[in-house]
């Protein structure tokens, strides 16, 4: 008979195998919303430039919600990898209900922002013929943040107890369910109103639900639940309230800062004219189809590197970080090369002619070269998250936001010479984490004090 330790037994190895058993599920899970992105901009291509355009920067609104989400959700599935490296798997049922009740809470904060804070903002910054059109549709789309909160929860939970093979589940029901319903009501076919632009929101809303009942089907229906003795306890818990709140917050301001400076970037952009707003938001898509390796190498890297540290095998990081780094690299280099040889193919999806497509070709190239740096950066960065010192994460970012911004408004105000060359701010960004990660693993300062860590 197997035991309770035997099939809670988590511990991790670094080797290639373990590896890609953990990433590969996860590539292939992200890849389908960023296919399902990509065919929701075809279609809104199709429906207007405007569309389309509109599209990019109510996408990078939500954006900055949505990553308050995957702050939690990097923070709690690190805390799960580092129980779970320590044999402490009886706390996973407390941790994932507090998980839950902190997830909603945060839910419900964004949602109250985007109806009664975000307008006011939102009417000082973008462009007045715009500005009806996209509060409309990001009212609707905020109503998919508790699900997207849980789907994420649900999805570091299957992570850290190397069940990463049944996320494609989840990931395929939203996906499946929001392209149909995309080309349903923007279009207004099959009986469906035509709602145009606002058809997004509310399908990719129902979509998220669909994905969130999915996730925890497939938790009930595994046995994970009864196995890990889930949603029989929903009382609060401070000292893992603290911690998860401890680890995520600084994760949360970091993403949030991020993404809020992609939105001054294309805020800037827009003043560019409605093409160059356009091409900003197909190479958005871009950066997602080939950043769906390095998010789940990224991911891998912050599990792992928990796990080890939870085994008390610090000397293997290193080594495990190096692993991950090269097959994110080699899988990004890949994806680049593939956008860079038919770059004209991809971009004549969106429906926008000839002139589209050759202004757009040269910001591939540059975008390309600063993936590239992303693949490894974006490796080093998970996991200096996963050590557990995420207020080093959001220092990193902070420095690398800051340099981000001067240069941008170098290149896109005072001197600005071409659209590809202010998507040069990537490079700038990602080398500047890339060399702030390294620093911090060659400091030493990632390595657990027994003594300090023995006696919380």
């Amino acid at each position: 008979m197997v035991s309770e330790t035997s099939l809670n037994d988590l511990k991790i190895k670094v080797n290639n195998r373990q590896i890609l058993s953990m990433a590969l599920p996860i590539a292939l899970a992200i890849l389908v919303p960023q296919l399902n992105m990509l065919t929701n901009s075809i279609f809104l291509g199709n429906l207007s430039e405007q569309a389309l355009g509109n599209a990019g920067i109510t996408g990078i609104i939500y954006l900055i919600f949505a990553v308050v989400g995957h702050g939690l959700n990097n923070a709690i599935q690190s805390i799960f990898s580092k129980y779970a490296g320590g044999d402490q798997t009886n706390l996973f049922h407390t941790i994932f209900s507090q998980g839950i009740r902190i997830s909603l809470i945060f839910a419900i904060a964004g949602i109250l922002i985007t109806w009664f804070l975000l307008p006011t903002i939102l009417s000082h910054v973008a462009d007045p013929k715009d500005f009806p059109q996209e509060m409309t549709f990001l009212r609707i789309r905020i109503f998919g943040l508790p699900f997207l909160y849980l789907f994420l929860l649900g999805n570091a939970f299957l992570v850290s107890t190397l069940n990463s093979k049944l996320l494609i589940v989840g990931f395929v029901c939203e996906t499946v369910v929001n392209i149909l319903l995309d080309y349903f009501l923007i279009f207004g076919k099959a009986a469906f109103p035509k709602m145009g632009f606002n058809g997004a929101a509310v399908a990719s809303v129902i979509a998220e639900s669909f994905g969130v009942l999915a996730v925890y089907t497939v938790i009930y229906k595994k046995g994970l639940q009864k196995r890990f003795k889930l949603f029989q306890n929903f009382l609060y818990n401070k000292k893992l309230s603290r911690e998860i709140l401890y680890i995520a917050t600084p994760l949360i301001l970091q993403f949030v800062i991020s993404i809020s400076t992609w939105f001054v970037f294309f805020l800037l952009i827009e003043e560019k004219g409605s093409t160059a707003k356009a091409i900003s938001n197909t190479v958005r898509n871009v950066f997602g189809l080939c950043g769906v390796f390095v998010w789940a190498f990224a991911g891998t890297c912050n599990a792992m590197v928990s796990n080890l540290i939870g085994q008390r095998k610090e000397d293997k990081v290193i080594e495990a970080i190096k692993k991950i780094m090269l097959w994110s690299f080699s899988c990004c280099a890949f994806m680049c090369l593939i956008f860079n040889i038919f770059p004209d193919k991809f971009f004549m999806l969106f429906g926008q002619g000839q002139i589209f497509v050759n202004e757009a070709i040269p910001v591939i190239r540059t975008v390309s070269i600063g993936l590239l740096i992303m693949s490894t950066a974006n490796i080093w960065l998970n996991a200096v998250t996963g050590t557990g010192k995420t207020t080093y994460n959001l220092m990193i970012e902070i420095l690398a936001i800051t340099s981000y911004l001067i240069y941008t408004w170098i290149f896109m105000k005072l001197h600005y010479i071409s659209l590809a060359m202010a998507w040069t701010n990537e490079i700038v960004y990602w080398s500047v984490i890339l060399t702030c990660s390294l620093l911090f693993f060659k400091s030493g300062k990632w390595r657990v004090d027994r003594k300090t860590d023995d006696t919380d």
